[in-house]
């Protein structure tokens, strides 16, 4: 029940539209999903399976997050909207983590075991964002809005961008930064498309001038035989 309140306090800090407790508890799929988990979980630790996956499968279809039950999840746990969210059964999420909607928290299908990442206190992890592998996302870090990260994330870090790579640690730019952030990022086909359409333009004004050569060439010899005459 403390973990709940919590839980709710949580929301309340973090989500300027929750007025009250009572509406985050009735109202919020995120809490929903959580309290589905819990009970999930225990019946995973415990060996029913089965009756672990119904419940998972009943809060994905009821709140359209999906959590294996395996997942290991910390307290205080919020989930802003939430709409199309995965976490993976080796995943581990600690303390005060807040993830927004479209989040994956998965593998890349090439890992055994341990195949999905470990997520430490206090992160946050943008919408449309993807964690794929076992590894660490540090301490405090923050994972931009559709950011693809592929490996670890030290403590108080800023990673962004397709693949993700670290832009701030302990709130100072890295060698990477530039001038990246999650809102203006450059887009890779927008600039190979751009490329080509120079390298076209180009290639036309190259081919005009041959052609206007070629041209004089012609009226040349045409003026040199009209004299030979």
């Amino acid at each position: 029940m403390k973990g709940l309140v919590e839980t709710l306090a949580a929301y309340q800090a973090r989500d300027p539209a929750a007025r009250s407790k009572l509406e985050v508890f009735l109202l919020y799929p995120g809490v929903h999903a959580l309290i589905y988990h819990r009970i999930a979980h225990w019946l995973f630790r415990n060996k029913l399976r089965f009756l672990a996956r119904a419940v998972s499968q009943w809060s994905r279809f009821w709140t359209g997050i999906e959590i294996h039950p395996g997942a290991e999840i910390g307290q205080r746990f919020v989930i802003d909207h939430g709409m199309g969210i995965v976490i993976g059964e080796t995943a581990e999420v600690g303390n005060d983590v807040l993830l927004y909607q479209g989040v994956t928290l998965g593998g890349t299908g090439k890992d055994k075991g341990k195949r999905h990442p470990t997520i430490g206190n206090n992160v946050m992890i943008g919408s449309g964002a993807k964690v794929l592998g076992p590894f660490t996302v540090g301490e405090g870090s923050r994972i931009a809005s559709n950011a693809v990260v592929l490996s670890e994330v030290p403590e108080n870090a800023t990673a962004v961008g397709v693949p993700a790579r670290i832009v701030r640690v302990g709130g100072v730019k890295t060698d990477f930064a530039g001038e990246v952030d999650q809102i203006n990022i450059t887009d890779p086909v927008q600039k190979e498309l751009q490329s080509l359409l120079y390298r076209m333009e180009w290639l036309e004004k190259y081919l005009d001038k041959m052609a206007a050569e070629v041209t004089k060439e012609d009226e040349k010899e045409g003026e040199s035989n009209d004299e030979t005459v």
